[in-house]
């Protein structure tokens, strides 16, 4: 089938799955972060407790998605959706209404859990497991959700709090939440049960099995993922994070700076669609190998950069990478472990991903207030990538000899 073929017979699904993918922006930290100084201005923080807030907020919700996600394996995107929606829109409100630090810690679990957590799992595994010989395509179309949030949100937020006071501004989030859950009820009206897709299509994975968590958690490959999970969500996060203390640092205006996103979208929209293609193609296991590399490049042009052109230049190659993780570990899963238990491995994988998003802006704002500016930890950021790469390069040699042979 070609690519307008595949498309038009599953075009409810994909769309589905990119709605899913966008609504979870507002629990994205590159939306929240729109708001970091109006926050800390707001509560009287320094760079260094707004980021254990946030830490702590974003551990909690890492700790409850270990069991939130594995619903995915018993229940219909559609069902989870009128559930995750409504928690997200209150999450919204809980924010526009938020009165103290304290309290910010819950609203800030509850934003990540439902939006970054939740959202963003219901579409990725959905498409890992609704798709075997397209997975790849599939992912990469959904994922523009997350491509289209990035690109229009920050701007028009920030845009439009320059008019309207940033507390309504979570109202109107939480409209947009709701107001996507009619439009996914109609896309999804014919989804059939999870575990019927799984026994339908089946995809094993090492040594042609269905994998249970249990038996992941204790697979060497596992531990050597580690590290590349928590790389982007800790590292990358921190880069959306911080992009108000970072502009400053380098002197730029921070208009000027998010004017520069466009570019970081166009190229991770392109590399997603890329990477889908040759998941299709060649598997995820050469991929793994080479999936930290533009992370650690992108840092290092980040920390070099003197003008606003060399930062869209970083910010490009940051867009490889972010492209590439939109589809490459959702199918990574799938491909080593199998599609049965998806949704309870993919849990714990997020899990892991949603703690870095926590340790990542906590670390870099302790950092700051000791006089660590983030400029400056860029190039043991990209260190620490190249590391990463290391590892599952180690982990994927000694295991993709055990994948099934393609059919």
């Amino acid at each position: 089938m070609g690519f307008i073929g595949f498309l038009r017979g599953n075009a409810p699904f994909l769309l589905a799955g990119a709605l899913l993918s966008f609504t979870s922006s507002y629990g994205q930290t590159f939306f929240i972060s729109i708001f970091a100084g109006e926050i800390m201005e707001g509560f009287a923080l320094s760079d260094g407790q707004w980021g254990l807030i946030y830490t702590l907020g974003t551990t909690l919700s890492a700790i409850t998605m270990v069991w939130a996600g594995t619903l995915t394996d018993r229940y219909r995107v559609r069902a989870l959706a009128n559930l995750v929606g409504p928690g997200l829109a209150l999450a919204c409100l809980a924010m526009a209404a938020v009165p103290g630090p304290v309290l910010l810690v819950f609203v800030i679990f509850a934003l990540r859990l439902f939006g970054q957590g939740l959202f963003s799992h219901l579409a990725i595994v959905a498409m890992a497991r609704w798709f075997v010989g397209r997975r790849g395509t599939a992912l990469s179309i959904s994922s523009m959700g997350f491509a289209l949030g990035q690109a229009m949100l920050p701007v028009a937020f920030a845009a439009a709090m320059t008019l309207v006071h940033w507390r309504w501004l979570w109202v109107l989030a939480a409209a947009l939440c709701l107001a996507a859950l009619p439009i996914l009820a109609v896309l999804l009206r014919a989804e059939r049960t999870p575990q019927s897709v799984a026994d339908a299509t089946p995809s094993a994975g090492m040594d042609g099995v269905h994998w249970t968590r249990a038996q992941v958690i204790r697979h060497p490959l596992f531990w050597f993922s580690i590290p590349l999970l928590l790389g982007p969500a800790a590292w990358g996060t921190s880069l959306f994070f911080q992009q108000v203390h970072f502009a400053g640092e380098k002197g730029w205006t921070l208009v000027d700076y998010l004017a520069l996103m466009p570019v970081f979208t166009a190229v991770s929209i392109a590399a997603t669609f890329v990477t889908g293609a040759l998941i299709d193609r060649f598997g995820t296991a050469r991929l793994m190998m080479l999936y930290m590399l533009p992370f650690a490049l992108a840092f290092l042009v980040l920390w070099q950069a003197e003008s606003l052109v060399m930062a869209a230049l970083g910010l490009a190659i940051f867009g490889i990478g972010t492209g590439a993780q939109a589809t490459l570990p959702g199918s990574y899963w799938a491909e080593f472990f199998g599609t049965r238990h998806i949704g309870s491995i993919k849990a714990m994988a997020g899990a892991i991903m949603v703690f870095g998003s926590a340790i990542g802006p906590g670390i870099s704002g302790w950092l700051i207030d000791a006089g660590l500016t983030f400029e400056d930890q860029l190039p043991w950021i990209s260190a620490y990538f190249i590391a990463a790469a290391g590892c599952i390069t180690l982990g994927v040699l000694s295991a993709r000899a055990r994948l099934p042979r393609p059919a």
